[in-house]
This record gives C-alpha cells, sequence and structure tokens, in this order.
C-alpha cells in the first residue's frame, strides 16, 4: 500500500508556475492547494543567489522546484512529495511544447496575451496533479479558446544576397496548430536540421576533441495531417568508425516514424502529429571539418603588460555566412586596464572590456566563408602583479555563433513527398539547416 502510494506521488505535480526574467508571475496554477501560496518568490530569490544558472531541481524547506528555463521564462514545478525528477522535467518539456504549439512561440508577451488559452491547456493536462494528456494532438480537440497572435520574434540574423526568392523568413514556423482549423490556411510543412557543434582546441589551435548533436525537427501545419515520406542522402552510414559521406555514430527516433525501409533506401515513413515534433536525434564523434579555427598568441610586453593576439578563421564555402559570432575570453584578475584594436574598415565588428567582470567580448555580426578576423587585446597589469601567473589566467576563449543554410554532418534531405493520393494536394515543403555553438573553446 506504501510503495503504490509512492507510485502515484511520484509523479505529481501540486504546483506550477511560470515566471517573467524579474520574477513576475505571469501563470500560476495550483492544482491540489497544499503548499504556501509564496512559492513563485521562494523560487525566484533562490535561482538569483547563484552567480550562473541554477541546478533544474532543488530543494528548500521540504519543497521539492523542478523548472526549464526557456526564453529567459522560468517553467516550474513544485511538490512537496519524493517525486521522480526525470519524469517531472519530462512532464515540464511536453507541456512547455504544448503551449508553444497552440500560442506558436514562447515569450513573455504570447503567455501574457493567451492566459486564458494556457489556463484551459493546464487543466486539460493537468487533473489534480496527476498528468492525463501530455499531447497536442490529444488536447486540441478540447480547446475551446482561439489563440491571440502575436508578432513574430526578429531574427538577430539577416538575409545575404546568394539566397534565393524562393524563401522565407525564419519566424513563418511560429503560428499556432490552430491555423490549421481556418479554411484560408496555407498547407505547409516545416523541416529543419539543427546541429550543435561542441569542440576543444589546445592553445596552438588544434583540434583536441569534437561531437555533433543534431536532430531533424518537424512543424505540419498540413489539413488532415497526411502521411509523410522524407528521403536522406544514400551514402549516409550509421556506426562509430565507419566509413561514407556523412557517418553517424548512432541515431533514434519518433514514436510516430516508420523506418522499415530506412536500411535500404534511407527513407523515413512520417504520420505527422500535430505540432512540434523531431523525427529523429543523431550524434557524431568521428573527425568533421570545424567551421572555425581559433588562435591564441600571448606576448610579453614588458613586466607589467601582456597582448593577446587572436586570429579566428572560418572554414567553411565563402557563400555561406554565420551570424551574429561573440567571441568571449578572461583576463588576469590584477588586470588595471584593457585596450581592444580592430582590423581597419570593421563596420561590422566591435570589442568591449567588462572591467568589473575583467572580459572581453568581440562580436562579428557577420562572418564570411573562407575569411580571417583578428583581434589585439593589450593589457595592463597592476604593479603588484607577476606577469608570468597572469599570463595563465588569460581564457580559455569560448566562441558562439549560428550558421545558416549549413550543416557540418553532411546529412541532407533528399526529398520530402506527401503521401496523398490527390494530386491537386501541393502543399508548401520549407527545409532549413541551422548550425549553433554549443561549446567551442580553445584554450590558451
Amino acid at each position: 500500500s506504501t510503495q503504490s502510494t509512492w507510485g502515484k506521488r511520484s509523479g505529481m505535480i501540486p504546483q506550477f508556475f511560470i515566471l517573467s526574467a524579474r520574477g513576475d508571475t505571469i501563470i500560476n496554477r495550483d492544482f491540489r492547494s497544499d503548499l504556501m501560496k509564496n512559492t513563485p518568490e521562494t523560487f525566484f530569490r533562490n535561482v538569483k543567489l547563484y552567480k550562473g544558472d541554477a541546478p533544474p531541481i532543488f530543494n528548500i524547506d521540504g519543497v521539492s522546484f523542478v523548472y526549464l528555463k526557456k526564453n529567459s521564462l522560468y517553467i516550474v514545478a513544485t511538490s512537496r512529495f519524493n517525486v521522480s525528477p526525470s519524469y517531472i522535467v519530462e512532464v515540464l518539456n511536453r507541456m512547455a511544447k504544448v503551449i508553444k504549439d497552440f500560442c506558436g512561440v514562447i515569450t513573455e508577451e504570447a503567455i501574457r496575451k493567451n492566459f486564458v488559452l494556457i489556463y484551459e491547456i493546464l487543466d486539460e493536462m493537468i487533473d489534480f496533479g496527476h498528468p492525463q494528456i501530455t499531447s497536442t494532438e490529444g488536447i486540441k480537440p478540447l480547446i475551446v479558446n482561439e489563440p491571440v497572435p502575436v508578432d513574430a520574434v526578429k531574427s538577430t540574423g539577416f538575409r545575404p544576397s546568394f539566397i534565393p526568392s524562393n524563401t522565407i523568413s525564419s519566424t513563418a514556423v511560429q503560428r499556432s496548430v490552430m491555423v490549421t482549423e481556418k479554411k484560408n490556411a496555407k498547407n505547409e510543412i516545416f523541416v529543419d536540421i539543427f546541429e550543435k557543434i561542441s569542440v576543444l582546441f589546445n592553445s596552438s589551435g588544434y583540434l583536441i576533441n569534437s561531437s555533433i548533436e543534431g536532430c531533424i525537427q518537424m512543424k505540419s501545419y498540413l489539413t488532415g495531417n497526411p502521411p509523410l515520406k522524407l528521403a536522406l542522402n544514400e551514402d549516409l552510414v550509421i556506426g562509430k568508425g565507419a566509413s561514407g559521406g556523412a557517418v553517424l555514430d548512432d541515431c533514434n527516433f519518433h514514436s510516430c516514424v516508420n523506418t522499415s525501409e530506412f536500411d535500404i533506401n534511407r527513407t523515413l515513413k512520417i504520420s505527422p502529429p500535430d505540432g512540434e515534433f523531431t523525427v529523429m536525434n543523431y550524434r557524431v564523434t568521428s573527425e568533421f571539418q570545424a567551421p572555425f579555427r581559433i588562435f591564441p598568441y600571448i606576448e610579453e610586453v614588458s613586466p607589467y603588460k601582456l597582448e593577446l593576439v587572436l586570429k579566428v578563421r572560418s572554414c567553411y564555402p565563402k557563400e555561406t555566412v554565420a551570424s551574429h559570432a561573440i567571441i568571449k575570453f578572461a583576463l588576469p584578475k590584477l588586470t588595471s586596464t584593457a585596450h581592444n584594436e580592430l582590423e581597419k574598415a570593421t563596420q561590422s565588428q566591435k570589442a568591449d572590456y567588462f572591467e568589473n567582470t575583467k572580459t572581453v567580448e568581440w562580436v562579428i555580426k557577420k562572418f564570411a566563408g573562407q575569411t580571417e578576423h583578428t583581434l589585439r587585446t593589450k593589457i595592463s597589469l597592476q604593479t603588484s602583479a607577476n606577469s608570468f601567473t597572469a599570463r595563465k589566467e588569460i581564457g580559455p576563449i569560448s566562441m558562439q555563433f549560428e550558421i545558416p543554410m549549413y550543416n557540418v554532418s553532411n546529412l541532407q534531405i533528399k526529398y520530402l513527398r506527401i503521401e496523398e493520393k490527390d494530386t491537386s494536394y501541393n502543399p508548401y515543403r520549407w527545409v532549413r539547416y541551422v548550425t549553433q555553438a554549443s561549446s567551442y573553446v580553445c584554450r590558451t
């Protein structure tokens, strides 16, 4: 009996709330009324005590807090019971996904404008703290309220001249799944190949280790959700140490994907659910061409002056352009002043020294392929500093970036077909490739 009770309570969510980046409570649903009303304030106060991000799960005075952070919003579940952490995190992820599917995007504005719809969704998903329906297609028939549209989130990127005219904005996918119910709604399907790269270079710029975490993500606005057939490049090989055009260590698929033909001709049969879903996750640890190479050079000019020359070189094709590359590195604790020098005629670049954190941030808004940029940082040390010790305190150098219409793994979508007998049914198909930095670091 005790074991049975624990099993029921291990997946219970007595309270759920969403906080803004300032700590304002936007959504707050107390499913069981057995917790203090000030838990959102307690949560936010504790999160702000940490210098970086707080752990995703922590306990205060017998209350467990489990949260996700999406677009600077805190999505939180609380419980007094001995809950299963992984289960609650999974439920929170599904709740966030459903809210995004209905609102189009998870932002403070979208949640404030659609709070009535979100409360309706929460009441369908959770009953007295117990998760019931956690899929968009299961909840969609039960929802009465219409979503209130919000302005699309502006992209930090830009539109290079080489992108053809038959492309649309990346914000086009930020629409509610409810649009498919309308008569004049477009029949569209969006497919994204996202790759997040983790790379570590030594101080000489040589690669120490590297990996890719990738996924094929799909969002369907097709009436009736017809079955799809997605074909990948035929030279795709699965298995660590294998050789081929594109080599993946391993991969896994969504439950709606039929892989009966995958081993034969690399095609996937998909019965798409409502909303956004991940068709396939994959991982690569074999050698690949890193999109950027980083070369740091540290010189001791005098006992109290150091100079860091930082060269960053792009290794992708000329026609490809990375957007909003950010390079950060720490300076010695006993730095008195630092002066940054950029190349001449660098309108899309800026470099700032932040004295309170002793860090330098170098921003390159447009980084074209097969080019190299240089930053020279002149460091003046306090008289009590030891230049040998201070030299070791420079770095490591980290980099963030996003490269549209480029992927490192060489995984390609060959075609996407709608398995519909009616020849007049010809929806729009949009495919996008995005490569981002997960942990891109160079030692100094």
